[in-house]
């Protein structure tokens, strides 16, 4: 049955969701603050860049399915569920910001006139559901019925809507059976398994997933620093892992380590989660020192590589977003790295396909450019960060030409140190010999 559903939210979380909810049948009204963002929404132009999510909404509109408004009010009377996918960013102790969520929560109960289903997509600490609870009913002026359920998103940039209609799992965490059950419903053409939990395990499998794999990914990291003090290969050690089912071959790609908007982030608020409770989460705090360490020991790699001084080297980095598919700059290692080479005296020019735009504001000093090879050209080195696509497609005998020395730095392990030597390269990347 399709349901008349309103989200709050058009970030990266409550767009992919409301287009995606419109696409399978659902009757969908998207809310946003921001006027001038809504009016683009409403022609299809979309903020962000997430492979397919341009023709979904284009769809969605198209046959009347989704629709953009700023007006909150509208939304939540005309709606019988209320999707909550608001930003938590994080402060600067750790902790999360809930700011957006109070207030998103405070305006529903100002315009509720009856029973609504309010669900919290953004991610938020453990204890959030009790919270909004109380938001709500200080908000209200004579009280109302509601359910309060928690569904963590598990969405990875860049593969948004692929990983909404081929989800994992979809956890619903609720007191109310009744509420669970609507919201499993509302999801069930995705025909994801669904796990029903109460709101704060919900609220804290979110969390406890993303630590995991940003453990997963520090823990290789380190491994790839022992493979090159010993002569072995990170990659197949890491595929000889992952072959033990009770590993898996995911998040054991050695590198310059997490970043985005979703580990970094969540990996410190679970820290403050333990904090909180008087638990010294030990494990979790190597893996956030580790990943940073990663970036500085990259630095410190190319340093070596060029002789163990960057003062007056031009360098071409190789991809700026923190991942390949998204124009996402959020703790994207290559822009620390850029700042430390740039602090040790190397002139950059930076190569991304779509990000450039945000990093102007964030690299005032770098040259930055969506032609790869204006990058590399006069370069003394190649320095790969992001492992794009066109990245991978380089005319390698081209870019031999258009270095200044044939020197490539690969943080992402993009080629094979065998043909990178049958080229002519010196090449240096994480955890394996160096040819």
């Amino acid at each position: 049955m399709a349901e008349k559903v309103a989200v709050i939210g058009t970030g990266y979380v409550g767009l992919v969701s409301g287009a995606c909810l419109a696409a399978i049948g659902h009757k969908v009204i998207c809310v946003d603050k921001d006027d001038a963002k809504v009016a683009r929404l409403k022609h299809g132009d979309i903020p962000i860049y997430e492979p397919g999510l341009s023709d979904m909404v284009r769809s969605g509109l198209e046959q009347e399915r989704l629709a953009f408004t700023s007006d909150i009010g509208s939304a939540v009377s005309s709606s019988d569920i209320v999707f909550v996918a608001v930003g938590t960013p994080p402060l600067d102790n750790g902790d999360v910001d809930m700011t957006q969520v109070r207030t998103v929560f405070e305006q529903i109960a100002e315009h509720m006139a009856g029973y609504k289903c309010i669900v919290i997509k953004s991610t938020v600490p453990v204890g959030t559901h009790a919270s909004a609870a109380a938001w709500l009913k200080e908000k209200m002026a004579e009280p109302i019925e509601f359910d309060i359920v928690s569904v963590p998103e598990f969405l990875r940039e860049g593969s948004a809507i692929h990983d909404t209609f081929h989800m994992d799992r979809l956890v619903i965490g609720s007191a109310s059976r009744a509420a669970a059950e609507r919201i499993a419903e509302l999801h069930k053409p995705f025909g994801a398994p669904v796990l029903h939990t109460d709101n704060s395990s919900a609220e804290l499998i979110k969390y406890a997933s993303n630590a995991f794999l940003a453990a997963k990914i520090s823990f290789i990291n380190e491994m790839a620093h022992v493979c090159e003090k010993v002569g072995a290969d990170i990659q197949l050690v890491a595929k000889g892992m992952g072959m033990d089912r009770r590993i898996g071959p995911h998040f054991l790609n050695a590198g310059i380590g997490y970043g985005g908007s979703c580990f970094p982030k969540d990996t410190r608020a679970q820290l403050r989660i333990a904090e909180a409770v008087d638990y010294d989460f030990k494990i979790l705090r190597s893996v956030i020192e580790v990943n940073q360490l990663q970036r500085q020991r990259f630095v410190e790699k190319v340093a070596s590589a060029l002789n163990g001084s960057l003062e007056g080297k031009k360098l071409a980095v190789m991809g700026l977003a923190f991942k390949p598919n998204t124009d996402d700059l959020r703790d994207a290692p290559a822009l620390d790295i850029i700042e430390m080479l740039q602090s040790r005296g190397a002139a950059v020019r930076a190569y991304d396909p779509v990000a450039v735009g945000h990093a102007r504001p964030l690299l005032p000093e770098t040259i930055l450019t969506t032609d790869p090879y204006e990058a590399i050209t006069g370069a003394d080195a190649m320095i790969i960060t992001t492992e794009w696509d066109t990245v991978r497609a380089l005319e390698l005998t081209r870019v031999k030409q258009l270095l200044a020395s044939p020197i490539i730095i690969d943080g992402r392990n993009v080629f094979a140190p065998s043909d990178m030597a049958t080229l002519g390269f010196r090449y240096v990347s994480v955890g394996r010999e160096e040819r």
